[in-house]
């Protein structure tokens, strides 16, 4: 098997290369010296589509895009968010779809921001009562560009990523300064849930969508058991053996985030009844257990 990956030196692609098991590992970058120092050996890197034969490859994961939460959102911003993302899929889509033999499969990222703020209530991939607002904008725009290499000889997967949380980067990374010092706390009233999911387990989810052709469409990778922000924090805090008394103002949050805040101040409660319904099992099903796991290495 051929696997040609987008954004393949990113946290998640790093996790995936070593696990796949498969005859060519083709990684796009833009960097191919930094591409070069955090993948291994036999990954083939290429800072250009114009030299992939399109119809040599099996599957296309598509993980490219730049970081939504690191820079507050400015409207040039949000369009380098945007562009990222829409720009390589549209590529890729045109690639599979002037292929004589295409791929077989094309699984493209999405989020879970796809839904965009909701209330307590669980939602699954049937939900339509989505809130509109940039993070849906920025996923329906990219999952439509996405299903355009959809026909006959080619599945395509939109994986709605919730947050993966992760030893060495990532949201996880980002917290642990703050609640290692007993400074870490819920985030405005806490009361907003947080779907989230392990590396380990979100690696699998891609590699169930490589093999099992069941899998189409939007897919909810996110754990079966999504938390509160404040059970979050709890249970984080719970795992470090350090006091969970702050709590951060959501003005303060807002100052510091501008409207990316809202992606931590509002949530939802994502269920990965896809993934379930088609057997998927879950190392790490729970937060306890993943917390963990990951802060055991």
């Amino acid at each position: 098997m051929n696997i040609l990956i987008t954004g393949g030196s990113g946290l998640l692609g790093q996790a995936l290369v070593q696990q796949l098991n498969v005859d060519r590992i083709i990684i796009l970058t833009r960097d191919r010296q930094k591409a070069a120092r955090r993948l291994p050996s036999q990954c083939e890197l290429v800072d250009t589509l114009d030299h992939i034969d399109f119809n040599d490859i099996d599957v296309v994961i598509n993980l490219a895009g730049e970081a939504i939460v690191d820079k507050r959102w400015t409207s040039k911003q949000k369009q380098i968010i945007c562009q990222s993302r829409w720009q390589i899929t549209q590529a890729l889509v045109d690639k599979i779809q002037a292929a004589d033999t295409p791929p077989k499969c094309l699984i493209s990222g999405s989020a879970i921001g796809y839904y965009g703020r909701q209330d307590a209530s669980a939602i699954d991939e049937e939900h339509q009562a989505v809130f509109d607002e940039f993070s849906h904008q920025l996923c329906q725009i990219w999952e439509s560009i996405a299903l355009q290499a959809a026909s006959p000889r080619t599945r395509v997967c939109l994986l709605r990523t919730g947050i993966v949380l992760a030893q060495h980067g990532g949201a996880l990374a980002k917290m642990l300064p703050a609640f290692k010092l007993g400074l870490g706390g819920p985030i405005s009233t806490g009361e907003q849930f947080m779907s989230w999911i392990h590396i380990d387990d979100m690696v699998a989810v891609i590699l169930a969508a490589i093999y099992q052709d069941s899998l189409s469409g939007a897919i909810n990778a996110t754990a079966p058991m999504p938390v509160t922000n404040q059970v979050f924090s709890q249970t984080l805090s719970r795992v470090l053996a350090r006091p969970c008394w702050f709590r951060v103002p959501r003005l303060v949050l807002r100052l510091l985030m501008g409207e990316s805040a809202d992606l931590v101040i509002y949530g939802q409660q994502v269920i990965p009844n896809k993934l379930l319904n088609n057997g998927f099992t879950f190392q790490y099903p729970e937060l306890e257990g993943a917390l963990k796991q990951l802060l055991s290495q």
